[in-house]
């Protein structure tokens, strides 16, 4: 995918030197040669069924929101200690840290670059999203390194914030060249919980999802996905959850164990069973705005765990 106009890659700079550029974009071009799932021409597809733009200002807001989503991830990556990313090394394995890391932060601004011959009003709508996902990123952080886990209401207010800066990028963008008047702020935000409560329940049961990541990444990351709080929050005396999250551990065997644990507490089903009402509520949302056979595609397809990675 290129820019025409300047006849270079879409994630290169608009000012910058194509053979610097070169150099200095490596860990994100390196991401980019197996895009996620997250970022497909679907989602695009989806959203444009009610707002209608012209294709060419489509594709213009697709590669903003990609090269944004995509330094995302580099540093997601370096922040969780990740191995794999979409079934290949994380790009800091392969660039080191410093440089992925500058790249990533090059990209941001790129992404800027672009806002700003997009449309006036761009700008502000690109900040105040970058804001809502880096809230819910840090909080995410912040109860993992100081091993605080967060309530359920907690987690709710964090995942829909770092899902829903994406997707409200997406649709704020694409409604400045629209006369579309839908409100889909509460679709944005059943969906944004959705997606990351499957993310947190993929990582965890799904086999699937180890081609994309290591086995039950989020252990070893010591984080406090949705079946890990439930299983905290119903069992408050027993340790053997919190002691094995709190050594991040890679042994396959005593993660094996713990995913016995949450098996046997019904965190898993109790995962499920939020996860089936949300889908549900998302589908009554998409009939109540007069329908959509792209989201509806789309749901249909995220029944297969690996989908959003």
């Amino acid at each position: 995918m290129t820019n025409t106009n300047e006849n270079k890659p879409f994630y290169h700079s608009l000012s910058g030197v194509t053979q610097q550029d070169d150099k200095l974009l490596e860990p994100i071009r390196y991401i980019l040669q197996s895009p996620g799932k997250v970022m497909d021409e679907k989602l695009f597809q989806a959203f444009n069924y009610w707002i209608k733009i012209l294709p060419d200002k489509m594709e213009l807001i697709r590669e903003i929101v990609i090269l944004f989503y995509n330094a995302c991830v580099i540093v997601d990556d370096i922040q969780d200690n990740s191995i794999l990313r979409r079934s290949i090394p994380v790009a800091h394995s392969i660039y080191g840290i410093a440089n992925s890391l500058s790249s990533a932060n090059y990209a941001f601004f790129i992404a800027m670059e672009r806002v700003i011959d997009l449309h006036p009003a761009a700008m502000k709508m690109y900040v105040e999203q970058a804001l809502e996902f880096h809230k819910g990123q840090g909080m995410d952080i912040f109860w993992r390194d100081n091993f605080i886990c967060p309530n359920e209401s907690d987690y709710e207010i964090m995942a829909t914030r770092k899902v829903r800066g994406i997707l409200n990028l997406i649709v704020k963008l694409m409604k400045l060249f629209s006369t579309c008047e839908q409100d889909l702020s509460s679709l944005i935000t059943t969906l944004s919980l959705f997606f990351q409560i499957r993310d947190d329940y993929g990582n965890l049961c799904s086999n699937n999802y180890t081609e994309n990541k290591s086995y039950c990444e989020d252990l070893t990351e010591g984080k406090f996905s949705f079946p890990i709080i439930h299983a905290l929050t119903t069992n408050p005396n027993d340790s053997q959850i919190r002691n094995i999250l709190k050594q991040r551990t890679a042994s396959i065997e005593v993660k094996r164990y713990c995913v016995e644990l949450l098996e046997k507490f019904g965190s898993f089903k109790y995962t499920r069973n939020v996860l089936e009402k949300l889908e549900m509520k998302a589908r009554d949302e998409i009939e109540r705005l007069g329908g959509n056979p792209y989201l509806i595609k789309i749901l249909d397809e995220l029944k297969n765990l690996d989908y959003w990675n």
